[in-house]
């Protein structure tokens, strides 16, 4: 009686499969590996953009709202009688605009006033806005600093006579007295170069 001989395949895989499978399970895993770092780059990539967005609008949103509240109050340089503008802007060394803003809002109810005296300046590591907790400082008070913005090129601003003239600097005189002291401009322009998004332009009215 003859006895089928059993097939070497009842046995289960061969090597050769083992070792296809295994090539085959590697090569989906490289795919899946690549495919899972490049969606969470793609998702780190878009998380750092609406970052930058919204240190954008922020930045925009806090200088619209400084500028839309600009006070015409004059203040007392640190040392002397002599008086610095509501308004200055062009004429500094160190602040771009420097000026008295209303609506300090004080709900803890700080011994300070509900004014405010705010520069702008711009260096190597953003712009930044400077306010100071009294009006009229000496010159031991020290600014609050806060960096506004990272990455600019330039910051300027335009003022808007009632005149409907355009100048670079205000006051538009060098007079420290009189009415020029409590002048405001009708309109400010404001353009941010920034080093991604190229620039952006906002044109503040000003009350008053």
């Amino acid at each position: 009686m003859n006895r089928k001989r059993p097939s070497s395949r009842d046995g289960g895989f061969t090597l050769l499969e083992l070792l296809v499978a295994v090539a085959i399970f590697a090569v989906v895993g490289v795919l899946a590996l690549s495919g899972y770092t490049e969606l969470q780059r793609q998702s780190e990539y878009a998380e750092l953009r609406l970052d930058r967005i919204r240190e954008v609008q922020r930045a925009v949103q806090t200088i619209t709202q400084d500028l839309a509240q600009v006070e015409p109050r004059a203040i007392r340089e640190p040392l002397g009688d002599t008086r610095i503008p509501a308004l200055m802007g062009g004429v500094s060394l160190e602040y771009l605009l420097q000026f008295t803003r209303a609506g300090w809002s004080n709900t803890a109810g700080l011994p300070r006033p509900t004014l405010q005296r705010v520069g702008y300046r711009l260096d190597t590591e953003g712009l930044w806005r400077d306010h100071w907790m009294v009006l009229d400082r000496t010159l031991s008070e020290q600014p609050t600093r806060r960096r506004l913005l990272e990455g600019v090129r330039s910051v300027s601003f335009r003022y808007l006579t009632a005149q409907r003239t355009w100048l670079e600097r205000w006051p538009a005189d060098d007079t420290t007295s009189g009415s020029s002291l409590e002048t405001r401009p009708a309109a400010i322009e404001v353009t941010l170069d920034l080093e991604d998004w190229g620039k952006i332009v906002r044109l503040v009215e000003l009350a008053g």
